[in-house]
């Protein structure tokens, strides 16, 4: 009997698919979301010599730091919900433009403030401008794409903006922070003319055209399957954030609590956990479109966090070295971060999908407030090792559960309108 040949599925990605993927409106989204990372990145960053060079000194430079970020973050969650429900009633482009050029002023402004207050006017009124640039780029290039190929698209989007990040840490070496502030506010508004050129996407059009109700936030909660399905998509993220805002952040606490050979700098595990963030977001980015499933995908993701997450808290490193690889690999496995979002755009209707899509990702960087509220309180009697692997495990169960339940939606017609 002849050998019959085997067929293997073709993971090439071919050169009208190429041409698809470097569109205008990728581009652009991608481009704004590297800007955004960027300002999000530097404030952690340039946060100790910015408040040092005005004025602050001994432990206010931890309460005012903390005052700050969390005027971010309120920012943010308040940005996240103004420009979802804008994306769906007024277009995705009306968010493109006025998030990038809110945050760009926003990010000049944080480079001439010298005072506390201003500084924390202006990093609210950032917060609010950056919450809406990951999901109405994700939102546009998931109907701008063909089904089969978006996966792709959101992936150069998810690892622009970690390059952002990585970008902020070169030019906070490089420049003063005040300059570093202005330089990304050039970005971004230099980016405003690039926009000019996108279009908008015809779903979206079509949307426009119907007798439905857009942007609707009460329609995520009047319905219960699709306020689990929302809530779900939030649950898939807390690991990356419990990552990112715990483990990483508080990188010199957990240092010193396993005894390391010299004291961890924090910009560096940041910078190296987003570094390697980018290799994740490609690998699963690709992955996905080889197994044509998101699910699958970010099981493995998640269960790699929990590896490395064991790594990082129990396995008695001394050297430094081996402490900073330890955060890259954690970095790797939080590369999901595209598909969860991309997740969050296909799962809903084109009359809510801007609107899920940008205050989900917001929803989950929010996550981190409860998520320290409960590494503080269990830290006085578990200590700092053994409460950071409690809310680790809650974090990695509840995401693991959620995703359990949730659509594959590799394949989904995004055409549809939630009734």
């Amino acid at each position: 009997m002849l050998n019959q040949p085997v067929t293997r599925p073709d993971t090439t990605v071919q050169p009208s698919v190429i041409r698809q993927l470097l569109t205008i409106p990728v581009m652009v989204a991608a481009l704004g979301y590297l800007v955004d990372m960027y300002d999000l990145f530097l404030f952690s960053v340039v946060r100790v010599p910015s408040l040092k060079a005005i004025g602050v000194t001994g432990d206010a430079l931890l309460s005012d730091g903390i005052f700050l970020l969390n005027m971010q973050m309120t920012g943010m969650l308040i940005g996240g919900v103004l420009w979802g429900v804008m994306g769906d009633k007024r277009g995705r482009l009306s968010v493109l433009f006025g998030s990038i050029l809110l945050y760009s002023l926003a990010n000049i402004g944080n480079g001439l403030v010298n005072t506390v207050g201003q500084y924390a006017l202006l990093r609210f009124i950032a917060g609010v401008g950056l919450a809406g640039e990951l999901g109405a780029g994700v939102t546009l290039v998931t109907e701008v794409l063909p089904k089969e190929i978006r996966g792709y698209g959101t992936t150069i989007v998810a690892t622009m903006g970690v390059l952002g990040a990585i970008l902020a840490y070169f030019m906070a070496d490089l420049f003063d922070w005040r300059i570093s502030y202005f330089i990304g506010g050039g970005l971004g508004l230099m980016l405003l003319v690039l926009r000019i050129n996108v279009f908008e996407s015809a779903a979206f059009v079509r949307a426009k055209e119907k007798n439905v109700q857009r942007g609707n936030l009460l329609m995520l909660f009047n319905n219960k399957a699709r306020f689990l399905k929302y809530l779900q998509c939030i649950l898939i993220g807390l690991p990356i954030w419990f990552v990112v805002g715990i483990l990483i952040t508080f990188s010199p606490e957990f240092g010193q609590a396993l005894g390391l050979s010299e004291p961890v700098v924090a910009g560096k595990a940041v910078m190296l956990a987003f570094t390697g963030q980018v290799f994740g977001d490609i690998a699963s980015g690709f992955l996905s479109q080889y197994l044509k499933s998101r699910k699958k995908v970010i099981l493995l993701f998640v269960l790699l966090s929990a590896v490395f997450i064991v790594v990082y808290l129990l396995v008695p490193v001394k050297d430094i070295t081996a402490f900073y690889i330890i955060c890259t690999l954690l970095g790797f496995a939080n590369g999901y971060w595209a598909l969860f979002v991309t997740i969050a755009a296909e799962l809903f209707g084109t009359n809510l999908r801007a609107t899920v899509a940008t205050t989900v990702p917001n929803f989950v960087r929010g996550a981190v407030i409860p998520l320290a509220g409960l590494f503080t309180l269990f830290k006085p009697s578990l200590g700092t090792i053994a409460s950071a692997l409690v809310v680790g495990a809650i974090t990695l169960a509840v995401a693991l559960f959620a995703l359990a339940y949730l659509e594959e939606t590799f394949k989904k017609d995004l055409d549809y309108v939630e009734k």
